[in-house]
């Protein structure tokens, strides 16, 4: 039999875009975006997109250039998730939480043409403009308001355009620019840190339009849903679901800043069903009130594991907890804890140790492993050897941005990307996240995972936030050192000996933190992650620990 051919009415690229228009045709009275007395309807939502690219397209931006937003999770930020590369433009989302000159390195490493900037951020960014080398062509400034009052930008580096006027006066009947081919890249998001080397990830429609539907499915998100955006859309474009509310006709709860107290008035005003968030946003919703919710929430959380005793406690306040794990190179979460019915039989503490692992590969992933760091073949389930996270997939990143040094190292030739994470295999086949490569702890030729103690630690009651880092030892090499910040409520005396000895009834010996250190906010990095790079430059200027046993 003659194989046949993909043909041009049967190869349309793949993109996420389309989804809007759908949500205008299904949705179109339904609320799409609310924010403070602000409404919208998805058929507003989906003309004030069109006719915000037209104006974009008018500005001379087309294919392949690329165009920043540096906003809160408002109005204008949600929209500009479609608006931008509705115009062939790439979009590049920076973190709010950045100073002026890491955001001109971004600015210039990215060549952005035009940047899209929050009233309450003008100045910082047009500081970053200024610090831009001398030969680099500034990009246009346009100013988000959320008054929409006039304005004027009294500097040599920015154009008095308002984004309110680019809506207004845009086109709606602007063919918007579909991609020529799904390949072609939509999104630029760098990683965070505060090196002076960003890495830019390029994501490509395709991968996009994967990832998006991927987490639907995961999620089992119904239609329609409440969605309260607890996640900064600057994060992986809020790991996809900004067009994933579009698939499902949800409605968009926009917060500009995350306050607790206002979370949980949103989450009672609208009926809020779905969130996301890191560990952290668990911890401190757990621990500001403990009134149980009126409906459950389902809460979407990634990155370390969340510890079982904040498990333990937004569960028992009405919180359905999905954990995952993801990264930017993979746009969102590719790896998840699927539950299994009979787990729930469990002890209320191993539903939470189990919920703790990651799981398997979502639907659409084609591979998720765990290989041995020098042969680089799959390790054993047993839950205990550790090796190296590799994944395989649909929604896998383009590359690093002007990068293909970096990008080779870690996108190899035979289709996997090795995200330099630690895990293990259960016998199960439920992969468990142990470590960065770079933060595990090899203490008497043992090695020591920051995470399994960091857990432990936070099963003090004592303890509001905890981090684990390698400390020099004369004896061992290394041993731990905890950096942990105690609950404001706790009025009694907690001791260094005190949460060593609470460790080691429930570690091994080797395992145990042999310092303690008790500050009163740990260092988090833009995107909310410890910083344990400097956790550990404040463990080595301590010294060597002298020869001892533990």
């Amino acid at each position: 039999m003659d194989l046949l051919k993909p043909s041009p009415a049967n190869s349309c690229p793949l993109t996420p875009l389309t989804f809007l228009e759908r949500a205008a045709t299904i949705y179109g009275d339904c609320p799409s975006i609310v924010y403070n007395t602000t409404t919208y309807t998805w058929s507003q939502t989906n003309c004030r997109c069109i006719r915000l690219a037209s104006s974009i397209a008018s500005l001379g931006i087309g294919r392949g250039q690329v165009v920043s937003v540096v906003a809160p999770n408002i109005p204008a930020m949600y929209e500009l998730q479609f608006a931008v590369p509705m115009t062939g433009a790439i979009l590049n989302t920076v973190n709010t939480r950045l100073d002026a000159r890491m955001i001109s390195v971004l600015l210039n490493h990215s060549e952005s043409k035009l940047v899209f900037v929050d009233s309450q951020m003008k100045s910082l960014v047009i500081q970053a403009i200024t610090l831009l080398p001398s030969e680099a062509q500034h990009p246009l400034l346009v100013l988000i308001t959320d008054d929409e009052v006039s304005f004027n930008l009294s500097s040599s580096t920015a154009v008095d355009i308002g984004y309110e006027d680019l809506v207004n006066r845009g086109d709606p009947e602007f063919k918007w620019v579909r991609p020529e081919s799904e390949w072609d890249p939509m999104v630029l998001n760098y990683t965070s840190g505060t090196t002076s080397s960003p890495k830019g990830v390029v994501h490509s429609h395709r991968s996009i339009f994967i990832i998006t539907v991927d987490s639907l499915i995961d999620w089992a998100m119904q239609k329609q849903p409440v969605y309260l955006w607890t996640l900064p859309l600057f994060h992986s474009n809020g790991w996809s679901f900004s067009w994933g509310m579009a698939a499902v006709g949800g409605t968009n709860i926009c917060l500009r800043k995350f306050d607790v107290a206002l979370v949980y008035h949103l989450i009672n005003r609208y009926n809020v069903t779905h969130m996301c968030g890191a560990p952290v946003v668990l911890n401190m919703l757990s621990n500001f009130i403990s009134t149980p919710l009126k409906n459950p929430v389902h809460f979407l959380t990634g990155g370390a594991p969340p510890p079982a005793a904040v498990l333990l406690r937004v569960e028992s306040m009405g919180f359905v907890v999905s954990h995952g794990y993801g990264s930017t190179e993979v746009a969102g979460v590719v790896v998840s804890c699927a539950w299994k019915q009979n787990w729930n039989t469990l002890p209320a503490t191993d539903k939470a140790r189990m919920k703790a692992r990651q799981g398997v590969r979502t639907v659409c992933m084609t591979e998720a492993e765990v290989v041995d760091f020098v042969s680089g073949m799959s390790v054993k389930r047993d839950g205990m050897t550790l090796g190296e996270i590799v994944l395989r997939g649909g929604c896998l990143m383009l590359g690093y941005f002007k990068d293909p040094e970096l990008t080779s190292q870690c996108m190899r030739a035979n289709g996997w990307l090795y995200t330099g994470d630690v895990g293990v295999v259960h016998p199960d086949g439920y992969l468990e996240i142990k470590d960065r490569s770079k933060d595990v702890i090899i203490s008497g030729g043992e090695n020591v995972c920051s995470v399994e103690v960091e857990s432990i630690l936070y099963s003090h009651p004592a303890v509001n936030d905890a981090a684990v880092v390698a400390k020099p030892d004369e004896f061992w090499g290394e041993t731990g050192c905890a950096f942990v910040s105690l609950k404001d409520r706790i009025d009694e005396k907690v001791r260094e000996n005190d949460v060593i000895e609470f460790c080691r009834a429930r570690l091994p010996h080797y395992m145990v933190p042999k310092t303690v250190v008790f500050m009163e906010e740990l260092p988090r990095s833009s995107t909310g992650k410890i910083h344990k790079f400097s956790l550990r430059d404040i463990a080595k200027s301590m010294g060597s620990s002298p020869p001892g046993g533990m």
